[in-house]
């Protein structure tokens, strides 16, 4: 009988997110972005009873690029997705990729202790989680 292996959501989430305030610009959003070569932005809590939001480059495209709005005039709340859907670190990436699927997600931020440690997204799970 061979022991089936969890991978965990903490083993394969990457650290590749900036946080930044929702009264951040998108050009600012967009600077930063570049230089911590990351590709998500968590919008920071405003207070202890806040949730986190999430800009995805997606986001910034459909919302601004798209719609031919001024990037260094919009502020990153205008076009955050808020509340988050979020997984714990423990969660086994097998019932991670159920939820993606169910609520159509494609990034989720990772958050333990009220504090993001990572972003989980469908690369991850496969690229690193899966045992070939």
């Amino acid at each position: 009988m061979t022991k089936t292996i969890i991978v965990r959501a903490r083993d394969v989430m990457e650290q590749r997110h900036i946080e930044m305030s929702g009264l951040s610009t998108v050009v600012e959003a967009i600077e930063m972005l570049r230089g911590k070569n990351a590709d998500v932005i968590i919008v920071e809590k405003r207070n202890a009873d806040d949730v986190y939001g999430m800009v995805l480059l997606a986001d910034i495209a459909t919302r601004v690029l798209a719609k031919d709005r001024s990037p260094g005039r919009v502020n990153l709340y205008e076009v955050m997705i808020k509340p988050v859907v979020s997984v714990p670190p423990c969660m086994d990436i097998r019932y991670c990729a159920r939820l993606f699927d169910r609520l159509d997600l494609s990034h989720a931020p990772v958050i333990e202790n009220e504090v993001v440690v990572g972003i989980l997204n469908y690369d991850q799970m496969v690229l690193q989680g899966m045992q070939v």
